[in-house]
């Protein structure tokens, strides 16, 4: 027998749950399975919407990215839904996030600093990094840890001062008050912000906070913000800024951090506590989609590999949600390139030498590769016809436009992941 429901979403990132999460709050019974973890828990945990307009060739990040909306090209997937659904997405993930994140006050982007001393135009921001943007003019100490890898506290400000920012901005290095494995990832450090313990041979009332703040200390003098690897806490993060702020004096934020990522990690964990929330079901890591079954232009039911077993679901309307060539949505070998699951067509040159540039940071076809949907949505074959009447599409396997390089991927996966969900309900 089949497990049935009104709606399946077939992928677990943030265009998968958007789609789930606004099918469920418009009153479909939503399923929503996935392979393996989302990728969200490699993210920044910034919710972009457009910080270059494409082929930018140099020109500085968007102001305001709705503004901008409105002179994409015509296949780009913000004009085929419209600035109206992508302000409607991301008041959906709004209401679900609210004061854990900023941003929803105004249209400008803000700038925010990343791990590498860059800065990074961005629609939506954790409260944690809220007083690190790189707009303020108060003067900012970087701060990283001995064993942990991946943010260098000296080069971060460096690039910063390089990049003009209107702040004085200066680094230290310290120890953890606890000693971790150099090979320690990020979560352990967090955890035991989390936890507190008390430091080893400092005394029975000395915490890790608090031993952190006076390692900290001495480095302070006219900072009045401080900002630290996105590694404090998991549970409790808003705790360990205040106290952190409450014994340094000053204001204290988060640098986003690369892969794995604490800031990417409790942005999933909000999301799907929201759409269990609104009744949706939720099958995180249960294998792959290896089938499917049709009939006269409609899917009827996908199979799911467990364990050698093909297990049936049966919707009246599928979303596919699956990602592009990184994240398993897109196919492509020497025979060309497609979308695995449903065989969907995905448009490219027949010669693979034209997928690329000759510069590495060119502007190379294969950026853009994913399937060609129509304004509800849904995949397209090579004659322009949707190959499935109740299939749709949202997030990176859609083509048509360089998420990388306009920072545009949370965006289109929110307002594509919103619009396919919203069509997906009313018409099953």
């Amino acid at each position: 027998m089949a497990i049935d429901s009104d709606v399946l979403v077939i992928g677990g990132g943030i265009a998968g749950l958007s789609a789930a999460l606004s099918a469920a709050r418009a009153g479909a019974d939503v399923r929503l399975v996935s392979e393996a973890e989302t990728t969200l828990h490699h993210a920044s945990g910034l919710l972009d919407v457009l910080g270059y307009p494409p082929n930018a060739d140099g020109d500085g990040p968007v102001v305001d990215p709705f503004d901008a909306i409105g002179d994409l090209p015509d296949t780009h997937p913000y004009a085929i839904v419209g600035a109206g659904t992508v302000r409607d997405g991301l008041a959906m993930i709004d209401d679900v996030l609210g004061e854990t994140y900023h941003g929803s006050h105004t249209d400008a982007n803000a700038l925010v600093p990343t791990h590498g001393g860059t800065v990074k135009p961005t629609a939506r921001y954790p409260a944690s990094v809220a007083a690190g943007l790189a707009s303020d003019d108060r003067d900012i100490l970087l701060v990283d840890f001995e064993r942990l890898t991946g943010f260098d506290a000296g080069v971060a400000a460096e690039h910063l001062d390089a990049a003009g920012i209107p702040a004085e901005t200066s680094a230290a290095t310290v120890e953890f008050p606890i000693v971790v494995r150099d090979d320690a990832k990020v979560t352990r450090y967090a955890h035991l912000l989390d936890e507190n313990p008390t430091v080893d041979g400092a005394g029975s009332d000395r915490r890790v906070r608090a031993a952190l703040a006076d390692a900290v200390e001495p480095s302070v003098e006219d900072a009045e913000r401080i900002g630290f690897p996105a590694v404090l806490g998991v549970d409790h993060p808003a705790e360990i800024r205040d106290e952190l702020e409450g014994r340094l004096g000053a204001a204290v934020f988060e640098i986003p951090m690369g892969p794995p990522s604490i800031l990417g990690g409790r942005l999933e964990d909000r999301l799907y506590a929201a759409l269990d929330d609104a009744g949706g079901q939720i099958e995180s890591g249960g294998g792959p989609i290896v089938g499917f079954d049709a009939e006269g232009g409609m899917i009827s039911a996908v199979y799911m590999d467990r364990s050698g077993s093909q297990i049936p679901y049966a919707a009246e309307e599928y979303v596919l949600a699956t990602g592009d060539v990184a994240g398993g949505g897109i196919d492509s070998d020497r025979e060309g390139v497609a979308e695995p699951i449903f065989g969907c067509h995905v448009p490219h040159p027949d010669d693979r030498y034209e997928w690329f540039e000759g510069e590495a940071f060119g502007d190379h076809a294969f950026a853009e590769f994913g399937v060609v949907v129509d304004d509800a949505l849904r995949p397209m074959d090579e004659g322009g016809t949707p190959e499935f009447a109740n299939l749709r599409a949202a997030g990176a396997v859609i083509g048509g436009y360089d998420y990388p390089a306009e920072k545009s991927a949370s965006g289109v996966s929110i307002a594509t992941g919103y619009a396919a969900g919203r069509r997906a309900a009313r018409e099953g």
